[in-house]
């Protein structure tokens, strides 16, 4: 079947924590664990960024793909329900959510913003995990890019991305299912802990602050919501995410008016109220440091 069928760097040893977390988080398996959320929409946890998948009359649709060798566990997934793979859609362009691309591309229709097909398309670096993303082959990049927004109709659904300049990175879009009630976040949220902001494609923590308030006028208290890592989650826990980034960026500002270097920073730490959020993907150290490059790159900016 083919597509015609419709920063600032952040210390060396916090780099290197930041792999041993970023590992942790996740683990090494070769499979899927799929929650049914609604008839016709699965919540697949595999090693990278959580998929959404609709499966329906039109065929099927996921968000986002996962890494490459995940692949097959993915594809054991989707054969269950006995249909085609017809669109991808792409959160952002890490390698977590995007690399799935380089086999489900040969076939599936590829969507997301054009930054994306930018990123994907040339060299990429992330300093803090050490990786170098080489541009992806030709099939594996999106076919369909938008620069605002796009709707579009499958499996009777109404499906509208949009995008979220400089957030977590500079082209981030949150995917809304408006009929089934459901919007997949990416990495806007990670549930429950600190999250990884990429500051180095333009990414911002006030973006991500910004970007959140955002969404949640456009949601309702019962909307289920898709977090890029960490459990399904709702309007509720966005909510306390939001507030902890809000949080923790002005007490690093403060410290930061207070003349006190990264290191200083560090060793005094946040608030005991933010501690809980430093037991996930990323500890309370490597996100003070994401926190300070941020700030400074947009004071330099400004």
């Amino acid at each position: 079947m083919n597509k015609l069928f419709p920063s600032f760097i952040i210390a060396t040893f916090l780099c290197l924590t930041y792999v041993v977390l970023a590992e942790d988080h996740n683990a090494d398996k070769k499979m899927f664990k799929v929650t049914e959320l609604k008839p016709g929409f699965q919540f697949l946890q595999g090693k990278g960024g959580n998929i959404l998948l609709s499966a329906g009359k039109d065929g099927l649709l996921i968000v986002d793909s996962d890494y490459s060798e995940m692949t097959p566990a993915l594809q054991e997934v989707l054969a269950q329900h006995k249909s085609y793979l017809k669109y991808v859609l792409n959160t952002h362009w890490h390698g977590d959510h995007t690399q799935g691309n380089k086999v489900l591309g040969k076939n599936a229709e590829i969507i997301a913003h054009d930054n994306v097909y930018q990123r994907l398309n040339s060299r990429q670096e992330v300093k803090l995990f050490n990786m170098v993303s080489k541009p992806y082959p030709a099939h594996a990049l999106p076919d369909i890019t938008f620069d605002h927004s796009l709707t579009l109709r499958f499996n009777d659904e109404t499906i509208k991305a949009l995008h979220l300049p400089n957030g977590h990175t500079d082209g981030d879009s949150i995917i809304f299912f408006e009929k089934a009630n459901i919007v997949h976040m990416g990495d806007h949220f990670f549930n429950g802990m600190f999250p990884f902001v990429d500051v180095g494609t333009n990414g911002s923590v006030r973006g991500v602050v910004k970007n959140i308030n955002g969404i949640l006028d456009k949601i309702a208290d019962d909307t289920i919501v898709v977090p890029g890592h960490g459990a399904i989650s709702n309007k509720q826990q966005l909510i306390a995410f939001k507030d902890m980034l809000v949080g923790t960026i002005n007490e690093v500002e403060v410290m930061m008016t207070q003349q006190m270097n990264l290191k200083a920073i560090q060793e005094k730490g946040l608030s005991e109220q933010w501690k809980v959020w430093g037991q996930g993907f990323l500890n309370e150290k490597v996100w003070i440091g994401i926190v300070h490059s941020s700030l400074t790159k947009d004071a330099v900016k400004n």
